[in-house]
């Protein structure tokens, strides 16, 4: 839990930096927004990847440079305060994918809008996930340079382009030796983010869960059965439909109300939720809103209608199987009467400890294999497995630390339910603290219309500036 409380140092000016250098460093979050990087349609990637470099270099890192990788690049930085600690940081410079017809404002132009109850936002692809909070931290080290001081810690920077489509590569990057060896003089790694809801709360997470993404392809081809080819949908009376074999094994995989995995052996490894784990969520049930939360995911009940504590303690400690979209045959206006010869479905798998990717894609190849739907392909994406860091760790207690400071009292969390790549830096050989950390608001990651709070208008959540200020308390802190 946190440290003794300890007198901070006097980091007035760098407050005054932050402030004075504002404009400078929005208009570097806009200029970066602007530059598409979207790994999944290799859209801009190699211009998001140098621009990325550019920014570090800028704030003051002597070495950034690019990782080749079977896929998208990786980065590797490093900045030398000449002190006696040092902290990992890990960064992404890839966004999702942004359909400019469902958003209000164009998702390539960042610009600065009124949001209601918020203040002045940024609008655009990653303006919270990730560039947001990255760029406020490179703001911190700007104005801590700006302002004549001195960063209190080293700094071991990796990166990648490929976050959001489950890392398929980013082990290469970290696993170079050279990266390795800078990791190990490490205390611990965190990723730059936005971490105060609407209300002010903070939450302090220990892990987060794994992934698996994959695509389920079903085709005549493979199976031996159905078209080759699309063909009329009249012929359905003696020709077999792909797309059906595809919604049957999809069926098998969970129970009949498609809450719960039932893969064969799926349960094996998963660790039973613990006390201490129960208790942290029966402190966060008294303390976040039921009703805020459904407001914010518009949904009226929860799966096998449980309660607000049982959903929490679902939400840290199942695994699941879901379909993110199913694509087949004719998808355009009115109709099209064919028989598709292929239907996919995309489907990612949750994680919990003790599970694993390799493990868990072997279960679901078996399961699928022991009821006859061993032809459809299998494409894996990406993923990694889930991570896990010590309450004690003193990159975590560094956290309460500055938050109790700024009277700011979070709720200690076992894991996140989304994931990221966390395992490279908790698992062997580097066995690190790892985590997330800062102060400021955003939202719409992933849908239209993201956000990040630039000018707050809500009193109980930071600005830009003030979500730099908290990175550059939280470096002093990790120094102690």
């Amino acid at each position: 839990m946190p440290r003794t409380l300890q007198a901070a140092p006097d980091l007035s000016r760098y407050r005054k930096e932050i402030a004075r250098r504002h404009d400078e460093a929005v208009l570097r979050l806009q200029q970066w927004i602007r530059q598409p990087s979207v790994a999944a349609e290799n859209i801009g990637v190699v211009e998001g990847c140098d621009l990325f470099i550019k920014l570090l270099r800028d704030a003051g890192f002597q070495s950034a440079v690019k990782i080749p990788t079977d896929g998208q690049p990786g980065v590797f930085a490093t900045y030398d305060a000449g002190a006696p600690r040092t902290v990992g940081l890990y960064f992404m410079y890839d966004v999702k994918h942004a359909d400019p017809r469902e958003w209000t404002s164009p998702p390539w132009e960042a610009r600065m809008l009124d949001k209601p109850g918020f203040g002045k936002v940024i609008v655009g692809r990653g303006a919270v996930n990730q560039k947001g909070p990255e760029s406020a931290f490179l703001a911190a080290l700007h104005a801590i340079r700006g302002a004549g001081g001195k960063l209190p810690v080293n700094l071991v920077l990796v990166a990648e382009g490929e976050e959001e489509i489950a890392s398929p590569h980013f082990p290469q990057v970290v696993r170079r030796p050279e990266i390795l060896n800078a990791l190990k003089r490490c205390t611990g790694i965190f990723m730059p983010s936005a971490l105060q809801d609407p209300d002010g709360t903070v939450t302090v997470s220990l892990g987060s869960k794994g992934v698996v993404e994959i695509e389920l392809i079903s085709s005549g081809e493979k199976w031996g059965r159905g078209p080759r080819k699309d063909i009329h949908s009249s012929l359905k009376a003696k020709v077999d439909s792909p797309a059906w074999h595809l919604v049957q094994a999809l069926h098998t995989l969970v129970t009949a109300d498609g809450n719960d995995p039932a893969i064969d052996g799926w349960f094996e490894k998963v660790r039973p939720i613990s006390a201490a784990e129960k208790a942290m969520v029966a402190e966060a049930t008294q303390r976040q809103s039921e009703a805020a939360s459904k407001k914010s995911l518009s949904v009226d009940k929860w799966a096998r209608d449980e309660g607000w504590q049982q959903s929490l303690e679902s939400l840290i400690s199942r695994p699941t199987v879901n379909i993110e979209g199913l694509v087949g045959g004719y998808t355009g206006p009115g109709g099209k009467t064919v028989l598709p010869h292929q239907a996919i479905a995309k489907i990612d798998m949750r994680l919990v400890p003790d599970m694993t990717r390799d493990d868990s894609l072997a279960k679901l190849k078996a399961h699928l294999a022991k009821r006859g739907y061993g032809d459809l392909e299998i494409k894996l994406g990406g993923g990694y497995d889930p991570t896990s860091t010590s309450v004690d760790a003193p990159l975590i207690r560094a956290q309460f630390s500055v938050l109790e400071r700024a009277g700011i009292h979070p709720i200690l969390w076992p894991r996140n339910a989304g994931s990221y790549p966390g395992i490279v830096f908790t698992g062997e050989p580097l066995k690190l603290a790892a985590g997330h950390f800062g102060l400021g608001h955003g939202g719409g990651a992933h849908a239209p219309d993201e956000y990040y709070v630039i000018e707050s208008s809500n009193p109980k959540v930071q600005g830009y500036d003030g979500a730099a200020m908290s990175f550059v308390e939280y470096l002093h802190e990790l120094a102690v």
